[in-house]
Formats: structure tokens, C-alpha cells, sequence
């Protein structure tokens, strides 16, 4: 069975196959979910990011409600979002998103999706190494610059 959170973030991205934008209320979506308001925040902060192609925001209080627009970025601007992102240091977490993010947007097919994982991953890093993030980074970096070129 799927968890909560994968369920919510499903619920949330068939309201925005409508369009590119999608109101929510936490507190009726938490009631639809039976679940506290704060796994809907878990969802939103977690799932739907900047480097996931989403921009949240969130109005509280009584009626407040939360806004999530789904991005379209051209090839160059998605380059540059990740690179910046990315910067001198990325843990394996961090990059599987951007990861993820390129496949469920067509970018790369999914035998790419899985070379990339494999030479990101910690086992492809030397053991002796302090800094596996900063490597990390490199050679993701790369990979990207040669899907966006």
C-alpha cells in the first residue's frame, strides 16, 4: 500500500493536470486525508520544490489557503535552476530529486535515469574521500550539461 504522503502528492498533481495552477485549503484537504494539517506541509514542502519544477505559496489563517503553480521551464532555464541548485555540494537525497524530476518530465528516458543514479550513488564514490557530496555535485553537473547541450 502506498503511503500517506505518496497518496497526497498524487491527489495534489492529478488537481494541477487540469492546469498549471491549483488552490488548496490544508485543513480540508487534511480532513479528506483524515490526517493532521501537518502532513499536508510535509507533502508541500517535501514534494512540490523549486528543483521539482513547483512554486508554493501559502497564505494562514482563517481561510488561508495554499497555492501551488507548476512551472514550464525551457531546457535552458531548467539547466540553470539546476546547476544553481546543485552548486559545489549535493547529497545523494537532494540529487535523486532533481533526478526523478528529469524522468517524470520526459527529459531523460529511464535506462539514462538509471545510469545517472548509479554514478551518483555512494558505492561509485571512493570510501577514502571526505567530501562525497562535492564530488557528487561534479558529476552531476556534467551529466546535465551534456542532456541540456
Amino acid at each position: 500500500m502506498a503511503k500517506l504522503s505518496d497518496v497526497i502528492e498524487d491527489f495534489i498533481k492529478t488537481l494541477l493536470d487540469d492546469g498549471c495552477k491549483a488552490i488548496i485549503q490544508r485543513n480540508e484537504l487534511a480532513n479528506k486525508f483524515n490526517c493532521a494539517p501537518s502532513q499536508i506541509s510535509y507533502v508541500l514542502t517535501t514534494r512540490f520544490t523549486i528543483d521539482r519544477g513547483y512554486h508554493v505559496e501559502s497564505r494562514k489563517g482563517g481561510g488561508g489557503y495554499v497555492t501551488i503553480l507548476k512551472m514550464e521551464n525551457s531546457a535552458l532555464e531548467l539547466e540553470e535552476l539546476l546547476i544553481s541548485k546543485i552548486r559545489d555540494s549535493i547529497t545523494y537525497g537532494n540529487a535523486l530529486n532533481i533526478v526523478d524530476d528529469l524522468l517524470d518530465k520526459d527529459y531523460i528516458s529511464k535506462r539514462e535515469y538509471i545510469l545517472i543514479k548509479a554514478a551518483i550513488c555512494d558505492r561509485s564514490l571512493p570510501k577514502n574521500i571526505n567530501d562525497k557530496n562535492c564530488i557528487r555535485a561534479n558529476i552531476l553537473k556534467n551529466i546535465l550539461l551534456v542532456i541540456f547541450s
